[in-house]
């Protein structure tokens, strides 16, 4: 495989208060396709941070509507990974991908 295979998988890294506290215990979460699964997410991970993937939880995340201004807008929806690695193993985001 090559690396721009490898980096389809990942659409980029959410960082938000939540995020940020699962940070402590060893977990991230990175904003992925629709159509991946936790078998190749795991396996594109570990080659890519060269880090031990112990768990993945998926989360789908469905679009909505939200009212601004009195305007009805459509919020799209998007699939989040929380990739738990191994006890002292972690990734930093600020390098970027």
């Amino acid at each position: 495989m090559n690396k721009l295979h490898l980096f389809d998988k990942i659409i980029s890294p959410l960082v938000t208060e939540k995020s940020t506290n699962l940070s402590e215990q060893n977990k991230i979460v990175f904003k992925v396709p629709n159509g991946s699964n936790k078998k190749n997410l795991k396996s594109n991970i570990e080659k890519i941070f060269k880090v031990n993937v112990t768990k993945i939880n998926i989360i789908n995340k469905k679009s909505r509507i939200k009212l601004t201004r009195g305007k009805k807008n459509k919020v799209s929806g998007y699939k989040k990974a929380i990739i738990t690695l191994k006890k002292g193993q972690s990734i930093d985001l600020t390098t970027g991908i």
